[in-house]
């Protein structure tokens, strides 16, 4: 039997990072503002450390868009699988060549491509969907504020979040 309503508890754990981070900043300052000694030094180390998980959470917070969508997401050794009721696959984040998000399906989906095979698209709200955090932040070069502010706004077209820097093939000089 539980006494939290299962709507509050969906929102403490949503928020859970953030409100981990933000007790670790309450004792930090406490600590700092009204120990001496060794806890006082260990009160500004906490604050630190502190404010730093809260500013994570904050990002994951933002990142989850809710549950019960179709499919199961998993983040394994560095490959993302989506199994769908229609559709699913497979995509190696070394291999990824562009990250987009499309807000006009219903739910919102992630489009993950990579060269020579079909795009693969993940539904937001998909099980295991809050992995991909993980995932997207090992991209080089992401900008995460972008996506988390994309994910917020109503748009009728696919945008871009990230895209695999071009490189260019080395001629040889000819001087």
């Amino acid at each position: 039997m539980s006494f939290m309503r299962p709507e509050a508890r969906a929102a403490l754990w949503r928020w859970r990072e953030a409100l981990v981070g933000a007790g670790l900043l309450a004792i930090g300052l406490w600590w700092a503002l009204t120990a001496i000694g060794l806890l006082y030094w260990l009160g500004y180390v906490l604050l630190v450390l502190a404010i730093a998980i809260l500013a994570a959470g904050l990002q994951r917070a933002r990142f989850r868009a809710g549950s019960g969508g179709p499919g199961v997401v998993r983040v394994d050794e560095g490959q993302v699988a989506y199994f769908g009721p229609l559709t699913g696959g497979v995509v190696a984040m070394g291999d990824l060549a562009a990250l987009k998000l499309d807000p006009r399906a219903r739910p919102a989906h992630w489009i993950l491509s990579q060269p020579g095979q079909p795009d693969l698209a993940i539904p937001l709200t998909a099980e295991g969907a809050d992995t991909l955090f993980d995932a997207f932040a090992t991209l080089p070069g992401i900008r995460t504020e972008h996506m988390l502010a994309q994910m917020r706004r109503a748009s009728g077209q696919v945008v871009v979040i990230w895209q695999k820097p071009q490189t260019t093939v080395a001629r040889p000089r000819l001087h």
